[in-house]
């Protein structure tokens, strides 16, 4: 930042942190331990689709890095009742590093390719035995995490829940301290 934009009062915008992703590995272990949450094996990114050929290529290319590795987990794309577009990534439940390798270059691919901008979040989700799930949820533009807890069958929020995991992660992983920013990802894959 420059004299001016000190002056001025502008600030630039926080570089988002994809790295943050490789935290949710070990941060699991607190939600397996301390609140019996399991992960799914299921991932996501969500981000605005643009119009053109350009976008469309870099989305068959993403999709196709991720299942050039034939190890690597399956890869598909839909879309929500708001519009915007999830690249879904299903591995399996006890990898959880391989599949937030795969969440990390989603993001890092679109972002090379100049689509950082539509970027929104990206969402690891975690289910336990009774039912209730939960998602961790990346916020691209922020660099932090928030838990969004569903409530199972229904249109609400479990807000006790969520800041209860808020808590219990928050050594573990940046959290997002606005609340206003905890957005509800409803039509979210694998919740």
């Amino acid at each position: 930042m420059g004299l001016w934009d000190a002056v001025l009062g502008r600030t630039r915008p926080k570089a988002p942190d994809l790295d943050a992703l490789f935290l949710v590995p070990s941060a699991s272990m607190t939600l397996q331990t301390a609140a019996g949450f399991e992960p799914t094996g299921t991932g996501s990114v969500c981000y605005r689709a643009t119009a053109g050929a350009a976008f469309a290529q870099t989305q068959r290319e993403v999709v196709e890095l991720l299942e050039a590795d034939p190890q690597a987990p399956a890869v598909r794309t839909t879309q929500d009742s708001y519009g915007y577009t999830w690249l879904v990534v299903d591995g399996q439940p006890d990898d959880l590093a391989g599949l937030c390798t795969g969440l990390h270059a989603v993001n890092s691919s679109l972002e090379a390719q100049g689509f950082g901008g539509g970027l929104l979040c990206t969402m690891v989700p975690f289910a336990d035995a009774t039912g209730r799930s939960v998602g961790l949820v990346y916020l691209y533009k922020q660099g932090t995490f928030y838990p969004f807890a569903p409530v199972p069958g229904e249109h609400r929020r479990d807000n006790l829940l969520e800041i209860q995991l808020r808590d219990q992660l928050a050594g573990e992983l940046p959290m997002e301290k606005d609340l206003q920013r905890w957005l509800a990802v409803w039509d979210a894959p694998g919740l």
